[in-house]
């Protein structure tokens, strides 16, 4: 099976953009990435899209606290992967910046990812 090049990307997580042009809007972290990467990467962002959208109208009903909402957790799940992703696709200053934020805490002190 033949190996997929893998390209340049910045990401901006705020917006969920994925760009191959580094000045096209600002961008979070540069990463090396190939195509099938890229399209898991945008699948995780739409689908924190769509969870989004949903959380916004759960939290027009007053009675449904935070943490009993599984939009919340819905959108909470697919940001942990969007950054486990950029972890290991990113360059040593992604990966520096996720690992010392603590965004994920399944960050080995070995700087691996535990499973």
């Amino acid at each position: 099976m033949e190996q997929q090049q893998k390209k340049t990307y910045y990401v901006s997580i705020a917006n969920g953009e994925i760009s191959q042009l580094k000045t096209a809007s600002p961008w979070d972290y540069k990463i090396e990435a190939n195509d099938e990467e890229i399209i898991e990467l945008r699948e995780c962002f739409d689908r924190n899209y769509s969870s989004d959208w949903q959380g916004f109208f759960r939290a027009h009903v007053p009675y449904v606290q935070y943490h009993h909402d599984p939009e919340n957790d819905s959108y909470d799940d697919s940001m942990q992967k969007v950054f486990k992703m950029i972890y290991q696709l990113g360059d040593e200053e992604a990966r520096e910046h996720i690992k010392t934020s603590g965004i994920i805490s399944s960050i080995g002190n070995d700087g691996e990812l535990n499973r």
